[in-house]
């Protein structure tokens, strides 16, 4: 295994650990949601649970929890009317909380989600006929600060760990009433790590809770279904394609360093030569599983018909294929969108050159959910102003006491 390269683990990173133990509630219990199949076993050894059955009781339990769904123990019938008992008392099954549910004209639904420390981030699912996407965030704000993403004006408050970023899939699940986990027909049939933070800054968590969505006897979404996208982590590119085998995007957005340095500023540190070839050289990349670069037309920037030229040139020899993303407006965005016949001009010639270059439909503008348009209100919080709001409460609960 690739060790983190010292600059991707000095990142602020204010979160909950890839974990061994389950994350510890208000009430006392402890979450089984984002544990592996050893973990949840040595949780239920410490709960008393014997040794020699720990390991047949956690496969039990992954079933219940990743294949039908559930959240109540007492529905578990596989498992004695003792043990059910004794995991109510000492576990949970979690969700995150809904702060809101928005629908677009056009199906798809957004929800803000609200974890255990009461900080929020963004999911989409964006249904098809026949199927459906859910863009999963990372993070609760963004490590980067891309000038044309609405995510990337929040500061990082702090990575999701991987039972928070399993739990939207859950989530997403339990809206769409697919449990048990369907074979085929389903309306959740992709995840696309697309929403909020940069997946590669938060890697461990991430490839945590996708080897558990891949699991064959739980979720069960191939690896060929995630897309994991980028701005463009080059040390940790290979790394994903070795671990996770999922297929790649990169937000590319400009053809020149001077351009991509201003609206994608981790260019600096890794400009478009060594992005490029971090993808050339990605573990099982071929016709079939190509890389899937990110475009985002924004007028008079990266739009030109020299632009689409020399993307065409730096593509060359690498499986690929772009997508055109019209520039989705939010509030004080520097940037506006390119005409339709722009896009449609960029499109052909880069269709023409043999890469399929499709011009991504906008979906859930008006409910702020299409590309780029994420952000919660979780702001970055001192260690001072947590102080403040937990004295703060006592004394309104002391105050609150009778005399």
């Amino acid at each position: 295994m690739t060790a983190i390269v010292p600059d991707i683990a000095a990142r602020p990173a204010a979160a909950r650990p890839a974990a061994a133990s389950a994350a510890t509630g208000a009430d006392g219990r402890s979450d089984l949601l984002g544990l592996t199949r050893p973990e949840i076993a040595a949780a239920l050894v410490a709960a008393g649970e014997a040794e020699k059955s720990a390991r047949m009781r956690a496969n039990q339990l992954w079933h219940w929890i990743y294949y039908r769904g559930s959240r109540d123990f007492t529905a578990m019938t596989t498992l004695s009317k003792d043990l059910r008992e004794r995991l109510a008392e000492r576990f949970t099954i979690g969700r995150p909380d809904v702060s809101k549910d928005l629908k677009s004209t056009d199906g798809t639904r957004k929800w803000l989600l609200k974890f255990a420390d009461g900080e929020e981030a963004e999911c989409v699912h964006i249904p098809e006929d026949d199927r459906g996407a859910l863009c999963v965030s990372s993070q609760v704000g963004c490590t980067l600060t891309c000038k044309f993403c609405h995510t990337g004006t929040m500061k990082l408050v702090r990575n999701l760990d991987a039972g928070e970023i399993v739990g939207q899939v859950m989530l997403a699940r339990d809206h769409l009433e697919e449990w048990p986990s369907p074979k085929d027909g389903r309306m959740l049939s992709n995840i696309v790590m697309m929403g909020m933070g940069e997946p590669l800054y938060n890697f461990d968590n991430v490839s945590k809770a996708l080897k558990i969505v891949m699991d064959n006897e739980g979720i069960a979404i191939s690896k060929r279904r995630i897309t994991l996208s980028t701005a463009g982590v080059v040390p940790m590119i290979a790394r994903c394609g070795a671990e996770l085998g999922v297929n790649l995007a990169i937000s590319l957005h400009a053809v020149r360093d001077d351009i991509r340095d201003v609206i994608v500023p981790i260019n600096k540190k890794y400009p478009i030569k060594e992005l490029l070839q971090a993808c050339a050289d990605y573990p099982g990349l071929s016709n079939a599983r190509r890389i899937t670069f990110e475009y985002v037309m924004l007028k008079g920037v990266n739009d030109t018909p020299a632009d689409a030229k020399e993307l065409v040139r730096l593509l060359n020899g690498i499986p690929a294929k772009v997508n055109l993303i019209p520039f989705n407006p939010w509030p004080g965005a520097p940037y506006e969108c390119s005409t339709d016949e722009t896009i449609r001009k960029f499109s052909d010639i880069v269709f023409n050159a043999g890469y399929s270059s499709p011009v991504r439909t906008p979906r859930g503008r008006d409910i702020m959910a299409a590309c780029g348009q994420l952000k919660s209100a979780s702001v970055k919080r001192s260690k001072a102003d947590i102080l403040r709001e937990q004295a703060a409460k006592e004394a309104a609960a002391t105050a609150a006491l009778p005399a």
